[in-house]
């Protein structure tokens, strides 16, 4: 694994809103299941999530000449999904992780070198310029290595957009400076409680309780929001001025078929219901809902866009 840039990064400037476009940066990949293949990476599958719900997501990665990227591109033209930021690599192949069930969860067996891991900067530059986010979504996965970290960083120079970081930990394929560096550059960070346990050990974070540590984190950071999920336990998000919102799960899954890519469906609909100004109480429980949903079909994302159909029509989007 390469080593993180030692410079700091600075803290964002205050948010400025554009209108527009989520830009989405980061892996994609295919989860490979027991029984099957399906696609996958955090960033593919928040974006395809609010396609779905009406937004415009621009996804920037890289993949493969290969089969995989075909069929990322088929499923990204058949949802009418920009592929604006989607790059090609001639020696390495598309992202792949095999995933194995255990005792009614998931470990991961990510598989290093892939094309994610080299974003080219200089073209991820040209994207970012070429649109006006109204946010970016990024992740810790695809900073493990120099180039794509690199790319990051040239995307956030870039745009002046809030930034919601998704900590994804996944070992061995992370350190402290990555974490700290992507704190720094966060407005919103979305973790769940084992993530927090991670995170308190690292930085040291002072408090008693779930909700002192990331009151200390947020302070550590200059940081908007956080919110923790909680598995069955719904999640809560804390405020800059130490207002806490605690929802649980309306409709409990009672056979999940799996639990991968909860977290990712629970991040899109968070963003969904930060730029569509939902009251906090009302994005939590819809985003603790629609992970649960999600832990009832095989893989992240579904197959049929009529999964979509009950929330998009709840919702008035």
């Amino acid at each position: 694994m390469n080593t993180p840039e030692s410079s700091a990064a600075q803290h964002p400037p205050a948010v400025t809103v554009h209108k527009g476009t989520v830009l989405l940066f980061g892996e994609v990949l295919a989860d490979v299941f027991p029984d099957r293949t399906v696609l996958g990476g955090a960033p593919f599958n928040v974006a395809r999530h609010l396609k779905a719900f009406g937004l415009n997501p621009v996804l920037i990665s890289r993949l493969g000449c290969d089969a995989l990227r075909d069929e990322v591109l088929d499923v990204m033209s058949k949802n009418n999904m920009s592929t604006l930021g989607i790059q090609s690599d001639n020696t390495y192949p598309t992202g792949q992780v095999q995933v194995h069930i255990e005792n009614g969860g998931h470990r991961f067996e990510i598989l290093p070198m892939q094309a994610y891991d080299f974003i080219h900067p200089a073209v991820v530059r040209m994207t970012t310029l070429s649109v006006h986010p109204e946010l970016v979504y990024f992740g810790t996965l695809a900073q493990r290595n120099d180039t794509s970290r690199r790319a990051l960083k040239a995307l956030l120079r870039g745009t002046d957009a809030a930034r919601f970081l998704d900590i994804n930990l996944r070992t061995p394929w992370y350190n402290k400076e990555t974490l700290e560096n992507s704190l720094q550059q966060a407005n919103m960070v979305k973790l769940n409680d084992d993530e927090l346990i991670e995170l308190a050990a690292m930085f040291e974070l002072e408090g008693d309780s779930e909700q002192g540590q990331v009151r200390d984190l947020m302070t550590k950071f200059e940081l908007d929001q956080v919110v923790v999920t909680c598995g069955e336990a719904g999640a809560w998000l804390m405020e800059r001025d130490g207002s806490l919102t605690n929802v649980g799960i309306k409709n409990r899954v009672i056979s999940p078929v799996d639990t991968v890519g909860a977290g990712d469906g629970f991040a899109a609909v968070t963003i969904l219901g930060t730029l569509r100004e939902w009251p906090v109480p009302v994005t939590l429980e819809r985003a603790n809902n629609f992970a649960a949903a999600i832990c009832q079909i095989r893989g992240a994302i579904p197959d049929d866009v009529d999964f979509y159909q009950p929330y998009t029509k709840e919702w008035n989007l």
